[in-house]
């Protein structure tokens, strides 16, 4: 993975030994999703449609997808419900990009006020782990943040 950005936008890249077709998957199905993200998702993966995920018992992140492009690209609008960072005021851009029988998935999550910063970038980084591993076929085990064993705003 790359590293943390100084500034309100996090950018990340990973590898998944997967197709774009399969990966994509994974961010429009709720039972894919559910694999490495949540513990419940409604998706709606059209332009204006709603998605919300039950990230923790005490976390959901809800917002609109803004851009579907099948295989390529989904952009949507980032927040959580009873937040400081309400739903639909940061967005997240992902990029499938076909690499040998991979795939590079860019993800860009900008307009996060820097004071938030820090809790995204080990969300996403905790998160797209689970997703490579999810992506590939594998299991990624239980999530200990979903659990509610770990807790983003305090690990070191």
């Amino acid at each position: 993975m790359t590293a943390p950005q100084a500034s309100d936008t996090i950018e990340r890249e990973v590898r998944v030994a997967a197709r774009p077709e399969v990966v994509f998957e994974f961010f429009t199905d709720p039972v894919k999703m559910m694999r490495w993200k949540g513990t419940g998702a409604m998706l709606d993966p059209r332009p204006g449609g709603i998605y919300r995920v039950v990230v923790t018992a005490h976390d959901i992140a809800k917002g609109e997808y803004v851009e579907i492009v099948p295989y390529s690209r989904i952009v949507f609008t980032w927040g959580w419900e009873n937040s400081p960072i309400p739903p639909g005021s940061t967005t997240v851009e992902v990029s499938f990009v076909p690499d040998g029988e991979g795939t590079l998935i860019r993800l860009r999550h900008s307009g996060l006020a820097s004071e938030a910063v820090m809790e995204h970038d080990r969300g996403w980084d905790h998160f797209l782990s689970r997703l490579v591993i999810a992506a590939a076929g594998g299991d990624p085990g239980p999530d200990p943040l979903a659990a509610g064993d770990v807790d983003m705003r305090e690990t070191p």
